[in-house]
């Protein structure tokens, strides 16, 4: 249940999808990104690239803090000195966007509704991605519906993508929920080499998504980044609030002045969302929380940098990085 006035705030807020055209609010997210985040990835292929390749290069001796599962025992055999092997680095980047376009995402209560941020957010990646030789593709799920764009190189086809995300999917049309594991699975099927994938979502729909979720961060660095809206986790004290279940369009009145109401929805709101973050740290993705009344160009400045001093990879599943950055 969403409260349906929602009340603005002040702050950093990327563009509302509803204002102006596709191309306008994708200029004005370019310009946006670029100014703030150019520079973090240093190189055409440092940063999110899924560790540092894949093909066998040369060897080379043994140094203390080598990965030993990279001990070439042919070589060391035949010259009696520890010797690792040298993997070539990934030329290029295969990135997926998975976004879940469901009518939850269209609520919002401070700078933006939750879908904006979940384009904005798309976007960002993309942006960070687009590299010489690098492709983007993206599978957008809705309720009874979806829809795959191929990864294609390029900064047009890039561009094309997010035109696509913010354009054709329909927005609260469908009832019911939108099945998110069906959309994982989309992208388990065909298999593809090692990349990125990114899963956009808010991850109120049923319960299902996270074995093909660990399916999908066993081969691919996972991203999960989970939409949040202050008013999802706790109620204001207005009296009487008209309350929508956006996913079936279902109206109910409640008296938010009692305090153990409110206590009530906020313990619950609370139990929800650490299951989900348990769900996605179980599954062995990374999880970034955006919300819509903080500076999501920050939180994810953060995690750049975050991820950038850790080294990403695929030698063990990641931690849960629950970015809590709180604007000035």
């Amino acid at each position: 249940m969403k409260p349906t006035a929602p009340a603005r705030q002040w702050g950093v807020a990327p563009p509302s999808i509803r204002i102006g055209r596709a191309e306008e609010v994708l200029r004005q997210l370019d310009l946006l990104i670029t100014r703030r985040l150019d520079g973090l990835l240093q190189g055409d292929y440092g940063g999110f690239l899924p560790g540092p390749g894949s093909e066998p290069g040369e060897g080379r001796e043994y140094q203390p803090g080598d990965d030993i599962r990279r001990m070439d025992w042919n070589l060391t055999a035949r010259t009696t000195v520890p010797h690792v092997r040298d993997l070539i680095a990934d030329r290029e980047l295969e990135t997926w966007a998975l976004v879940d376009c469901s009518a939850s995402l269209l609520f919002g209560t401070a700078l933006c509704e939750k879908r904006d941020l979940a384009v904005a957010a798309t976007a960002a990646i993309a942006f960070l991605t687009a590299r010489t030789g690098n492709r983007m593709g993206g599978v957008m799920v809705w309720p009874g519906g979806s829809a795959r764009v191929p990864a294609r190189p390029g900064r047009q086809a890039m561009l094309a993508l997010l035109h696509t995300l913010l354009t054709k999917p329909p927005t609260g049309d469908g009832a019911g929920s939108t099945d998110l594991a069906a959309g994982v699975e989309m992208l388990l099927r065909p298999p593809r080499r090692r990349g990125l994938v990114v899963v956009v979502s808010d991850f109120l729909s049923p319960k299902g998504w996270e074995r093909p979720l660990r399916a999908l961060a066993t081969r691919h660095q996972t991203m999960a980044i989970e939409i949040v809206d202050p008013r999802e986790l706790e109620l204001p004290n207005v009296g009487y609030l008209t309350v929508v279940d956006p996913e079936t369009g279902r109206l109910r009145e409640i008296q938010t002045a009692k305090k153990g109401l409110r206590d009530r929805y906020a313990q619950a709101a609370a139990a929800e969302r650490a299951e989900i973050a348990a769900s996605i740290r179980r599954a062995g993705a990374q999880h970034v929380i955006l919300r819509t009344d903080r500076d999501w160009l920050r939180d994810i400045v953060q995690f750049v940098v975050t991820t950038k001093r850790r080294g990403a990879g695929f030698t063990a599943p990641a931690p849960a990085t629950n970015v809590t950055v709180a604007t000035p």
